[in-house]
Order: C-alpha cells, then sequence, then structure tokens
C-alpha cells in the first residue's frame, strides 16, 4: 500500500464507524500562546477535555500535522541517526468525546490492524496500565490476541496526563515486533527500534487536583494517536521511516543535489545528512505554509535553528550554496495531496527558506572554520569553552544546539554554564544599551529609597498626580554621561506617565515641585521601574534627600489622546484584516504613536485596493457605532490566561508579548474586538474620529505591513496630500510641454487641452475631519495621478513612434551603403555613422543592414547621450567559414573610442568616450577585419 492509500484507508475505517472526518489543524496553534507547535492530534480538541469547550461531534477521526522539537517531546537528536524519530510526523487518530469508550477503541484498533491491514497477530503487543483490569478484560475477551502478548507497565509508560493537573487518565499502547525470532516482548519500552510503538489509546477518565487527587470525570473520553510515517514502514515492510514512499522522493531529490547515492546506513554520516535534510525540509515547509516566519524570537527560532541545522548538515554532503529551498518542490509533490496548503504556499514556502539560506551561508563556513581551530588548539581537553560557543552565536548565528552537534561529533562537550553566563551578561547589556544608543549614557540602579519597591501606573484614569521621588539624575542611578550631559532619569513612587510597551510609545510631559522642574522627553520601562527620560530644568535640592521630597506629575494630553486614538484603532483593524483576509491573519508587532499607527501581520500576498478600502471602511463604521471601550484598569481585577480565555473564547494575545500571571483585557465589543493589552485606550471609539490607511508594504518574507493615521496624525497627512497635489499639477505641466514637442517633431497636431489638467482643488480641511474630507483629498490627488501617467502613457507612445520615423528614415540609407560597400575577399564591410537616438534605434538600423548585406561586415555608429555608441554585424556564412564574430570586430574598434564592448556572433554592440576619434576609429575597420582573417 502506498503511503496515500494508507492514510485514506485509516480515515474511511473510521467513517464507515460514525467518525466525523476534520481537517488537520495548523502546526502554528493560532490561539495558544502557551504551545509553539502542534504536538499531537489532541490539540485542537484540548478545551473538550479541559471541559471549557463543547462539541456538537461526539466522534471525530482525522490526520494531524505535528511538530516536537523542544521541551518533553524532543526527539531532534535521534532525528536521522535512527530510523523512526522525526521533528515533523503526522499522527492519525480517532476521538470519542463521552461517547464510545475502552472496548471499542481496543475492538477497531485491533480490527484495522489485522483484518484491514492483515498485520501478522503474532508480532504484534498491547500494554495497559498496571491497574487497568477493564483495558486488559477488553483486549482478552474483545479480540484474539495472545494473552500472553499484554503486559502490564506504570505511569511511565502507560499513564497519560496534560499536565501537573487536569484531565488525565491510563492508556493502551500497541506495539509491533520486527526481530527476527519474534523475541520483542522483552524488549518493549526499552528504546529498542526492532519493537516500536505505533499506536496509543489513551482513556481519559480522571481529573487531577494540585495535590494529586485523581477524581472520575463526568464524561469519559478517548483519544488516539498512530505514528503515519511508523506504520506506513511496517506495512510497506521497510525497515526504516525514511525507505518508504513519503520519504524517498525527497531523499532523492537531495540525493541528486549532492550528487551522491543514498545506500541508508546507520552509520554513514552522509545517509544521515540526507535524512535529517529530508526531515527538517518537511517541518520548514508545513510551518511555514502555516504561518511560521524564521526570527530570533519563540516559534520562529526554533524554526531558523532548524533550518540552520540542515544547512550545516548540507556541508556534510558539500552543499555550499542555498540547497534547501530546492527540496521543497519534492516536499510539495509528495504530500499536496493531502495537505493542498503547501502546494498554494510553495513560491512563498520556497522564497522564505532560500532568503534564510543565503543571510546565514555568508558566515556558515566563516564559523565552521572558528569551530575547527577551537578544537585543535584544545589539546587534550574534552571540553568546548563556553566563550567560543558564545562568539559562535553571536557572532556566526550558530544556535548553542548546532555548536554542541558539532562538538559531539568530535568527541568533546560544550561548557553551557559559561555560555548562559554569557548569554545573561549580554541580554544586561542589551537592557543598557537601548538606552546609550538612544540617549548616550548607562544607568545602573545602585540604591533606592528603603520604601520603593516599584513604580505604581496610575496613568489610566488619572493624567496628574502627586508622587514621591524615588531617585534622579547621577545621584541614584549612577548615570555616565556620554553624549548628552543634559538628559537625565527620574523614577517615582508612582507615575502617570506609561513606559513604552506592547507598541505603545512611552508618555513625554513634565514633572516639578516647588525645587525642582523636569522635561519628559521620553518614558521607559525597565524591570518593576518606570523611567522618566528628560531634562533636569531646575533643581535647587543641595543634597538628595531619598523619598522625602514630593513631586507632581503632568504629562502631555493632546499627545496621549492621539496615541490613545491610534492604540484603539490598532485593535479594530487587527479584527478588521482578520474578516477581510482570513483568520490565519495573527499581529507580528505594532508601533502606536502619536502621529501614526503601523500593524504588522502575517500573511502571503499583497492586499488589493479593494481589500484595502473594505478593511478601511469595516474601521470606520464600528468608529461611527461609538462602541464603549471597557478594560479593567485596577491590577486588582486583571485575571489569569486562562480566565480571559474562559470569559472570551475569542480573545486575541500576541505570542511575542510576555503576560504575566495575570492580565488585563480590553474588549470593543465582544462580538468584534477583544484582546489582552496593557496599553491606554479612547473611552469610545467615535472619539478616534477617522481612520485611514496611508501605506501597505511586504517588511519580510510572508510579513507585511499596513501604516494608518487618525486624529491630528490624519489632519497632517491631508495637509500633505494638499502640497502634493500642486506639485502634482507642476509635473503634470511640464510633462504636457514635452509631448506638445513631441508631437510637433512628429509633425501632428493634437488639442493639447484633452490630456487634462485638473486644477487645484480648494479643499479646507476642517478640524472636525470627516470622511467625505478624506474622500475629497483622495480623489483630487488621484485624479492629478491619474492625468500624470495618462499623459506619461500617451508620451512614451509618442517616444517609440518618433523611434520608428527616425530608424525608417535611417534605414533609407541602408540601399546606399550596401551598393557603395567596399570588397574584401569577396564579402562587402561597411562603416558608416547613422543617425540614432539610442542603442535600441542603432540595433534596429543594424538588423536592417545585415538582411540586406547579403555576404559581409557592417559596423554601425552614432552619438547617444554625449557617447559613442557602435554596433558590428556579421552575416551567417562568414560566420561558418572564416569564423568572424562581431563581439570580437567589435572588442577591437570600441578601444579606439576609449571604450569596451560584446556580444554574440552575429551581433554586438560597444559604447565608447571618445566622439572626436569616432570617425578614425570606423575607418579602421577593414584592416581589423583583415588582421582577423589572417589569424
Amino acid at each position: 500500500m502506498t503511503a496515500d492509500e494508507i492514510r485514506k484507508s485509516f480515515l474511511t475505517f473510521f467513517e464507515k464507524r460514525g467518525h466525523s472526518i476534520v481537517p488537520s489543524a495548523p502546526v502554528i496553534p493560532p490561539d495558544d500562546p502557551t504551545l509553539l507547535f502542534a504536538n499531537a492530534g489532541m490539540n485542537q480538541f484540548k478545551d473538550i477535555f479541559l471541559g471549557k469547550g463543547k462539541s456538537d461531534l461526539r466522534r471525530v477521526a482525522n490526520t494531524q500535522k505535528c511538530i516536537r522539537v523542544s521541551g518533553k517531546h524532543n526527539d531532534l537528536e535521534e532525528v536521522g541517526r535512527d530510523t523512526y524519530h522525526h521533528t515533523f510526523f503526522e499522527m492519525l487518530g480517532n476521538w470519542s468525546f463521552g461517547d464510545y469508550y475502552k472496548k471499542e477503541a481496543i475492538n477497531w484498533a485491533w480490527e484495522l490492524l489485522t483484518r484491514v491491514w492483515g498485520l501478522p497477530k503474532n508480532r504484534l503487543w498491547a500494554t495497559v496500565y498496571r491497574t487497568d483490569d477493564e483495558a486488559e478484560e477488553c483486549w482478552k475477551k474483545g479480540t484474539d490476541i495472545d494473552p500472553s502478548h499484554i503486559l502490564r507497565f506504570d505511569e511511565r509508560d502507560n499513564f497519560w496526563e496534560m499536565g501537573e493537573t487536569g484531565p488525565c487518565g491510563p492508556c493502551s499502547e500497541i506495539h509491533f515486533d520486527q526481530t527476527d525470532d519474534l523475541s520483542g516482548g522483552k524488549l518493549i519500552n526499552t528504546g529498542d527500534s526492532r519493537v516500536m510503538e505505533i499506536w496509543n489509546l489513551v482513556f481519559v477518565q480522571y481529573d487531577r487536583d494540585a495535590g494529586g487527587t485523581l477524581t472520575p470525570l463526568p464524561s469519559k473520553h478517548v483519544d488516539t494517536g498512530m505514528g503515519f510515517e511508523r506504520v506506513c514502514a511496517i506495512l510497506q515492510g521497510k525497515e526504516s521511516n525514511y525507505d518508504t514512499d513519503i520519504f524517498r522522493p525527497i531523499i532523492e531529490s537531495i540525493s541528486g543535489l549532492a550528487e551522491r547515492r543514498y545506500s541508508g546506513a546507520l552509520d554513514s554520516e552522509g545517509d544521515i545528512a540526507m535524512r535529517v535534510i529530508a526531515d527538517h525540509v518537511r517541518m520548514l515547509t508545513f510551518s511555514i505554509a502555516d504561518g511560521g516566519i524564521p526570527s530570533n524570537e519563540g516559534r520562529g527560532y526554533v524554526m531558523r535553528r532548524i533550518l540552520r541545522r540542515a544547512a550545516r548538515f548540507g556541508r556534510n554532503l558539500n552543499l555550499h550554496e542555498p540547497f534547501i529551498h530546492n527540496i521543497v518542490d519534492a516536499v510539495v509533490n509528495t504530500m499536496a495531496r493531502q495537505f493542498p496548503e503547501i502546494k498554494e504556499k510553495q513560491i512563498h514556502i520556497k522564497r522564505t527558506i532560500k532568503g534564510e539560506e543565503e543571510s546565514f551561508n555568508a558566515t556558515l563556513d566563516r564559523g565552521l572554520e572558528i569551530f575547527e581551530s577551537v578544537v585543535r588548539k584544545l589539546g587534550g581537553s574534552k571540553v568546548f569553552p563556553g566563550e567560543d560557543a558564545f562568539k559562535l552565536y553571536d557572532t556566526y548565528g550558530f544556535p548553542l544546539d548546532l555548536t554542541q552537534l558539532m562538538a559531539k561529533e568530535t568527541g568533546l562537550a560544550v561548557d553551557t554554564r559559561r555560555f548562559a553566563e554569557l548569554m545573561e551578561e549580554q541580554r544586561e547589556r542589551s537592557r543598557g544599551d537601548t538606552l546609550i544608543s538612544r540617549y548616550g549614557f548607562k544607568e545602573t540602579r545602585e540604591q533606592y529609597d528603603e520604601t520603593y519597591s516599584a513604580t505604581e501606573f496610575v496613568g489610566y484614569e488619572e493624567h496628574e498626580v502627586e508622587t514621591k521621588l524615588a531617585s534622579f539624575g547621577d545621584t541614584s542611578w549612577g548615570i555616565k554621561q556620554v553624549a548628552f550631559p543634559e538628559k537625565k532619569e527620574v523614577v517615582l513612587f508612582k507615575t502617570t506617565f506609561y513606559g513604552e510597551s506592547g507598541g505603545q510609545v512611552g508618555d513625554t510631559g513634565k514633572i516639578f515641585g516647588d525645587k525642582f522642574e523636569f522635561d519628559v522627553y521620553d518614558t521607559q520601562k525597565r524591570n518593576q521601574d518606570i523611567v522618566h527620560i528628560g531634562k533636569l530644568i531646575k533643581s535647587e535640592l543641595n543634597e538628595f534627600s531619598r523619598g522625602d521630597f514630593f513631586v507632581k506629575t503632568r504629562i502631555d494630553n493632546v499627545r496621549r489622546f492621539n496615541i490613545e486614538r491610534n492604540h484603539t484603532a490598532t485593535h479594530l483593524v487587527h479584527e478588521a484584516l482578520r474578516r477581510v483576509l482570513g483568520t490565519h491573519l495573527h499581529q507580528q508587532g505594532s508601533l502606536v504613536a502619536p502621529d501614526h499607527l503601523r500593524f504588522d501581520f502575517n500573511h502571503f500576498d499583497r492586499i488589493s485596493p479593494a481589500e484595502l478600502k473594505a478593511i478601511e471602511d469595516m474601521v470606520n463604521e464600528k468608529i461611527e457605532e461609538a462602541i464603549t471601550v471597557s478594560a479593567l484598569n485596577d491590577p486588582k481585577d486583571w485575571v489569569s490566561i486562562e480566565e480571559a480565555k474562559r470569559r472570551y473564547p475569542n480573545i486575541k494575545m500576541f505570542f511575542g508579548d510576555k503576560y504575566g500571571d495575570r492580565v488585563r483585557i480590553v474588549e470593543i465589543d465582544p462580538k468584534f474586538s477583544v484582546e489582552l493589552c496593557g496599553g491606554t485606550h479612547v473611552r469610545s471609539t467615535r472619539e478616534i474620529g477617522v481612520f485611514k490607511i496611508i501605506a501597505e508594504s511586504g517588511i519580510a518574507s510572508g510579513i507585511r505591513r499596513i501604516s494608518a493615521v487618525t486624529g491630528d496624525g490624519l489632519q497632517q497627512y491631508l495637509e500633505q496630500q494638499l502640497k502634493r497635489i500642486g506639485e502634482l499639477d507642476e509635473h503634470l505641466a511640464k510633462l504636457i510641454e514635452e509631448k506638445e514637442k513631441l508631437e510637433k517633431d512628429l509633425g501632428l497636431h493634437t488639442n493639447v487641452v484633452s490630456a487634462g489638467s485638473p486644477k487645484i482643488l480648494k479643499i479646507k480641511v476642517s478640524e472636525n475631519i470627516t470622511v467625505e474630507d478624506v474622500d475629497k483629498v483622495e480623489s483630487a490627488t488621484k485624479l492629478h495621478e491619474e492625468a500624470i501617467e495618462r499623459v506619461t502613457r500617451t508620451t512614451l507612445e509618442l517616444k517609440k513612434e518618433l523611434s520608428k520615423v527616425r530608424v525608417k528614415r535611417a534605414s533609407s540609407r541602408i540601399d546606399d551603403l550596401v551598393a557603395t560597400a567596399s570588397r574584401l575577399d569577396g564579402f562587402k564591410v561597411i562603416s558608416a555613422r547613422v543617425d540614432a537616438q539610442t542603442m535600441d534605434e542603432l540595433k534596429s538600423i543594424a538588423d536592417g543592414l545585415r538582411a540586406r548585406l547579403g555576404s559581409g561586415v557592417g559596423v554601425l555608429a552614432s552619438v547617444v547621450d554625449n557617447k559613442v555608441a557602435l554596433v558590428c554585424v556579421v552575416t551567417d556564412d562568414l560566420i561558418k567559414t572564416t569564423n568572424l564574430q562581431a563581439g570580437k570586430i567589435i572588442g577591437e574598434l570600441a578601444k579606439g573610442v576609449g571604450g569596451s564592448g560584446g556580444g554574440r556572433e552575429h551581433l554586438a554592440t560597444a559604447g565608447g568616450k571618445d566622439i572626436a576619434k569616432l570617425d578614425e576609429t570606423l575607418q579602421r575597420t577593414s584592416s581589423i577585419v583583415q588582421t582577423m582573417l589572417k589569424n
């Protein structure tokens, strides 16, 4: 059976038994920031097991795309070195949500394996949990398995749990004995690949509390998972998963690129490399197809690690140029019938991988040289220094596990403790470097008032507050002043200033007291502190008394209000994007500033004007509805992530954010937009005014950005547009003037006014901007742009027409040139100046000359843009009989005018700077041709 047939057979079997066949969930979990990748078939049904969700379906089956590369299920080191571990794999599964239970699950598993697929019963073994008498009885009474092939194991092997608390239960695993003498019973659960687990039947029947007590669930569930690659190997009679038709086309593609035969040997470094690359390219293909992007954080970093690992294994096959992207086609051809999304995203997947390869390849070989040089210097030491591992990471982009892999291959261990210390030191430096680059100083907190523990933010409700001054300047913070000696830092016990986070920029304003005045230019969060950065205007304190001095805060209210407008608009645009473009879309980053906002998101295609208009209209509709924006402003009212998800199943959370134990919810219509967010917002969407998208672009492979304005930013945008309209009008006038001249040169007499020169619209934008105001300015800008495009298009057409006229005029001389040509060894030689304005015109004239020469060599010249332009043509008969070539002739001629050139045998071009020597050079054509004939 082929892999496709096996997969179809499984799904058909359970469909006939009342199961609904559901599609695989994406490997990038769309609504679960706690999970890097889908690692089991049950992930999409997790809420049902947790009792937080319901399903109308009682019986379900599918094949789930899974990735396991970190945490508890980390098989990375085994991949490629054994026959059955993978980072990406398929899991066939069937589920019962409070419907059937152990009896049916066991009976159907046995029926499928033995009756449908015909596996030999004497090679099948079943394991059950040590106290699960019910499961053992189901095996003995419901199947004809050899009773001695039913074994009991403890929690480690036969008890499944979702986490330390929550749903759990015993499981029954099915193993296949591949030993020659059927002695595999004693090898079960020992890690011996000759006896392989192929199917796990989990019986979810308990709820474990924090104390470890098991309480029976009101409903019992079944959750099964079968390793698709493993069962394919068994059914196809292969000893290795990599020998099945799932992997062979991919390995053959790698083998072809490497020009090296794959033997399947487990101890061959070349074969190991091919298996690793085959596995890794599958993982990359599916993760990118489902919205993942290689990056430096979270799942993106895992993807980058896998890609760089594959690139390094490519060096074992002498593959030094980017190659991984070329293998994607084999993956698509093998698996797109079941997973069409990889076919739809094929170009994007290849482009993303190639870009990553190119960026890493620039440093990979140098990094390998550094690694080898370090190893040579170690002498008898078996420890690869943490300092060098960190250098490989920091300078050459080598993930630690890649260095560990290389070290292991040479019998070394990496000093990971020192590596971790250096990483932490770098993080500490980065916190300061951010401020050094921005403000020119470095801070280290030395002391605070003994009563201070953290800055309390009270700025959700208040814009001014009286508070104690905890520290300022270089008194408590030990500021090393570098470039901006006037800039200092202030820390308060509580503040109304919002510290930059979550994409929202920090507040500005003033901190003042009887003897103190401080202008705040920016506000940053640093651990538990909110740091006010700015200029000290006045301070009459001779010696700072910590905690005894009171000040008041006053933020820039107008600026804050514009920031809030843009932040609330960001939430609206997030949901509008998902509704217009698709629910695959998730936030990848954002900026909320007073004059504009930008929103980054994963999407594969450029957004059409119609889609942009639909997004914009949807946001403005929500603004017009004047929806109340509600948020839990008191941290005491914040809730856990689990509680937030329970209250709002549609809640959005940005995976890149690090949420605390308790989170703040911002709600704008519970059916439209609910997000976890710590930022400040308007109280009603109507306060936003008008929302306008001003730009849409791609910023990375699979990542797009929308920029937009509201409030004062919109006012500025409209003023800029009005200025642009005036500039466009002037540009249009110049284009029309150029068009008139071209028409005159062609002897045409058309009505110039018909080109259309829209006059500047007298638009006055009021303070209360409306959508109509925006439409007027947009229409005026578009009118001018269309007129410019129209006149530009007409001008280009006239230029082409004029070029044809010049070519036709010059071509009329060709017959005269042929008639007066000199002769050399029985063929014609022509060299002459002609009237041409471009190289293309000169080549067109030369083509006509070649067609009429019969047998000969022709050289034509003209002066184009104050430079010499040369073209040489040679007829086919001379190329064959004399080996004269236009490229060689033109190369010699070009030297005479201080230039160079080349081309094909029958036509070549050249350019030069010395116009004064053009005529002299043309006269040398016959002698150059004659010399070449002699040679």
